[in-house]
């Protein structure tokens, strides 16, 4: 999972970005509002942590640009500021969630699982890669002509490889972002998922478009 950070206290995102690092995610850090508008213009992230107070853009603005050019990618507010009526500002400019500081890590990792399992709320565009289509707010899939039929967990699994076509996504990461954080069952499931999707929409029409990369996970193959 790639998680952008924008946060000005070099000595928090510092702390912050290392620790989630050791969590398994990989973070960029911006330390301006200017450059966390540019790099989430950019380049896609799974998830945006957003200062409010910050040189430049300021969160509020940054948050409200990147959902008026239609990036619904979840964003969790960070800020010193208490109180009830900057909360409702941050959610109402669009951010999904808000922590104050001081916060406990353990509480910021568990919130940004909790953003990374649901779909963002605006994110329902179509996708095409090659000759696949998937349009989630239908939940169908087809493959040139062909529709696929699929269950919602193997919708799942295959919407969150097309989204990330090209990068290596571990067991870890299809199971983060598809299961429920506190599933305590076999990793294998996802072995089991992506067997499913090859027998149905790969092998029927002679591609290989889900790779897997050993020791390290599956990729999406490109267009």
């Amino acid at each position: 999972m790639k998680l952008l950070m924008v946060e000005d206290d070099v000595k928090v995102a510092s702390a912050v970005a290392r620790g989630l690092r050791a969590e398994g995610f990989t973070v960029e850090v911006a330390a301006d509002g200017d450059e966390g508008l540019w790099r989430a213009t950019e380049s896609r992230y799974d998830l945006i942590l957003l200062d409010l107070m910050l040189p430049g853009v300021n969160g509020y603005r940054l948050c409200a640009e990147l959902r008026r050019q239609g990036d619904w990618t979840p964003i969790l507010m960070l800020t010193a500021k208490d109180g009830d009526e900057d909360e409702a500002e941050a959610l109402e400019t669009g951010a999904d969630d808000y922590l104050r500081k001081p916060f406990s890590f353990p509480v910021l990792v568990a919130r940004i699982r909790a953003l990374l399992r649901r779909a963002p709320s605006g994110d329902v565009a179509t996708v095409d890669l090659g000759d696949l289509h998937l349009d989630p707010a239908a939940r169908r899939v087809t493959r040139g002509e062909h529709e696929i039929t699929l269950t919602a967990r193997e919708f799942d699994v295959l919407e969150f490889l097309v989204r990330r076509a090209g990068q290596v996504q571990s067991k870890a990461d299809i199971l983060a972002g598809v299961w429920d954080f506190d599933f305590d069952g076999d990793p294998n499931i996802v072995e089991v998922y992506v067997g499913r999707l090859r027998r149905k929409v790969d092998e029927p029409f002679g591609v290989s478009s889900i790779e897997t990369v050993r020791g390290a996970g599956y990729r999406m193959a490109g267009p």
